[in-house]
């Protein structure tokens, strides 16, 4: 009795009704594995749409056969997805100080990842500018930093992406402390301090401490000698009537620099602002002249207005916005490293170490995955088998923990039947005749978007994973992406056209093949594993099977996690065997199995035949779940015979 009566009166207790559901976990999560443009080193990214894909990891990039893979997953309806960025490159960096001279802040690319700072290196980096203003609630103490990342479209800097960080303080014991802010939030720098308490310093031209009760004394003919960073040009300023505010001096400066030169937007949009008790300046940003770097000189040429507006001699010089490039450092930005580009991912890069979670071990901070693709392993030294072996061998032990399906690729010099059929046979002599792989040939081609559309060969293996993503959601995972149905979306042609003979050579020996199918296009047209040769005559020949008991594996050891401690008798096998009879009920009513009737389908078995006393000692529950997998019709046999209608 769960209640303690304690009073007279109604007391009231809920009844477990001792049944559980068991729900279906993902069947085509893919987990990409290589180099990639941008995205943090070893560290799993989730994308869900090609949006992600672009914004996180750079999108298609010339260098990266696995951006291609990526993008073809998700051109054939590929949904959820993981990257996992590997290799090398150059961190970019920048430090900036304060107006008095010291360093306070070094931004770097990257990001964190379980409160962990994460490089994100390439060249992307020089396109994150930084801007600081002092425009906050405390503008004594506070400062607004806003991070940028820009593309060069015609030459122009046009921004893409910005994260805004406002009323933050240099001071470690605030609760806007800029490191925590920037650090646990963005997803392009990273910050630490340079050594003191300062505030970097703001972004723009600063003039002197403004003293508006001198405007009067300025002469009536002025010229400035104005550089916005590409060379001094005069600036003729008529002061016939003398401003009396800020406001109205910043806008006479602002109206002089524009009309100077109308034709250069750099100037044309130069912008004279009033903050707090100085005068601004800022450069027009949508002009191919413009620099981030670049910084504004004001010399006095005639008359006293640039001394009595203090845009000369005790000026606050400074960059325009702070910047990662190869630019000079100039003003409050005392250095700048440009980020490199890494070469192909290593063998060494691509495998990783499982104790430090780099390569395909990075994946252990990901709660499922389901397919693995690693397309750079297959051409490692001109396509090797033995280097690739390195990458697929533990990548195979891995998949078979994780109850994972592993797609590995013909190498680049693989371009006919006989080719094909010898690297298959380097393959299996390496161990990789597995269950839980398939391999597909020949390689595709597709329009590559960074080169004008032409045609690009890839390898096949993320196509085809967005055709495993598809056919699951439209039929089931025990039904075979293969056939008329399962076409090839954005594929052109193929390195290698396929006839039925070469067919008829590759697929006994589990090489699954990739055709033209005429009105239905360009399809798959195999489904076997590795260990589907007719030879090894394996019970896991066909990947929709393999697949199928793999999703059955961890749908299970995910939903039975509830009878972990119960006490081990006839009440626990009952509710078990409730629980995984329900769930395999429903795979059956979907079609998923053979038979006319669900004892034929499948069985559960968990009683005191399966578990004895002595498992009961050790603390063992034993479950049996048997089904009978729908397998393809890989061959449908017409028999044809004439009738002889001569009858009396």
């Amino acid at each position: 009795m769960p209640v303690a009566l304690t009073y007279p009166g109604v007391y009231i207790q809920e009844i477990p009704s001792g049944s559980r559901s068991i729900s279906g976990v993902a069947t085509s999560i893919a987990a990409f594995v290589g180099g990639f443009s941008r995205g943090p080193l070893n560290t799993p990214v989730r994308m869900f749409h090609v949006g992600d894909f672009d914004a996180h990891m750079g999108g298609v990039n010339t260098n990266s056969e696995t951006s291609y893979a990526v993008s073809q997953f998700y051109a054939n309806s590929g949904g959820e997805a993981i990257a996992v960025r590997v290799g090398g490159g150059t961190n970019g960096s920048m430090t900036a100080q304060s107006w008095g001279g010291g360093s306070t802040l070094r931004f770097d690319a990257g990001r964190q990842f379980q409160g962990q700072p994460v490089q994100d290196p390439g060249t992307w980096n020089n396109h994150i500018r930084i801007d600081i203003d002092y425009l906050t609630s405390d503008p004594t103490s506070l400062f607004n930093l806003t991070v940028t990342e820009i593309r060069h479209v015609d030459g122009i800097e046009l921004p893409v992406r910005n994260e805004t960080y406002r009323n933050v303080s240099m001071v470690a014991t605030h609760p806007r402390f800029v490191s925590h802010v920037v650090n646990d939030d963005s997803m392009m720098v990273q910050l630490t301090e340079g050594g003191n308490t300062d505030r970097p310093a703001p972004t723009g031209y600063y003039s002197d401490v403004q003293d508006t009760t001198q405007y009067v004394g300025i002469a009536a003919a002025n010229t400035l000698q104005v550089n916005l960073g590409t060379g001094s040009h005069d600036v003729t300023v008529d002061v016939t009537i003398p401003p009396t505010t800020m406001a109205e001096a910043a806008l006479m400066i602002q109206n002089t620099i524009r009309d100077t030169r109308p034709e250069d937007p750099l100037w044309a949009q130069c912008q004279v602002v009033v903050r707090g008790d100085r005068l601004a300046i800022f450069t027009g940003r949508n002009s191919p002249e413009y620099r981030a770097g670049h910084e504004v000189v004001v010399a006095e040429s005639v008359g006293n207005i640039g001394t009595v507006l203090g845009l000369v001699a005790s000026t606050e010089a400074n960059v325009q916005q702070y910047a990662m490039n190869t630019a000079a450092p100039a003003g409050q930005q005392t250095t700048a490293a440009p980020g490199v580009d890494g070469g192909v991912p290593t063998a060494a890069q691509l495998r990783g170490n499982r104790n430090l979670r780099t390569g395909i071990y990075a994946l252990e901070d990901v709660d499922l995955f389901n397919i693995l693709l690693i397309p750079e392993a297959s051409d490692l030294n001109n396509g090797n088998v033995a280097d690739m072996s390195t990458v697929m061998s533990p990548a195979i032990a891995y998949c078979e923990e994780q109850r994972a399906f592993l797609l590995i690729d013909p190498p680049e010099n693989v371009n006919s039947a006989e080719e094909a059929i010898e690297w298959l046979d380097e393959v299996a002599a390496a161990g990789l005749r597995h269950r839980n792989v398939a391999a597909y040939y020949p390689r595709v081609q597709i329009p590559d978007p960074n080169n004008e559309n032409r045609l690009r060969t890839i390898a096949p293996s993320g196509t085809v994973a967005g055709v495993y993503a598809r056919r699951d959601s439209e039929a089931g995972i025990w039904t075979a992406a293969a056939g008329i149905t399962a076409n090839l979306r954005n594929v052109i042609s193929f390195n290698h056209n396929m006839t039925n003979n070469e067919i008829g050579q590759l697929n006994p020996i589990g090489l699954n093949c990739l055709r033209n199918g005429g009105i239905s296009g360009n399809i798959v047209w195999g489904a076997r594993t590795l260990r589907g040769a007719n030879e090894l005559a394996s019970e896991w020949q066909y990947v929709p099977v393999r697949r199928t008991a793999l999703f059955i594996e961890e749908t299970l050891f995910r939903g039975l996690q509830w009878s972990l401690f119960m006490p081990n008798d006839e009440p626990l096998w009952s509710e078990i065997r409730i629980a995984v009879t329900n769930f395999m009920q429903g795979l059956y009513r979907q079609g998923a199995f053979q038979g006319s009737a669900p004892e034929q389908a499948f069985r559960v078995k968990c009683d005191a035949e399966t578990t004895t006393q002595a498992n009961i000692d050790e603390g063992v529950v034993n479950l049996l779940v048997g089904f009978a997998p729908k397998k393809p019709a890989e061959f449908v046999v017409v028999s044809l015979q004439l009738m002889n209608n001569s009858g009396s």
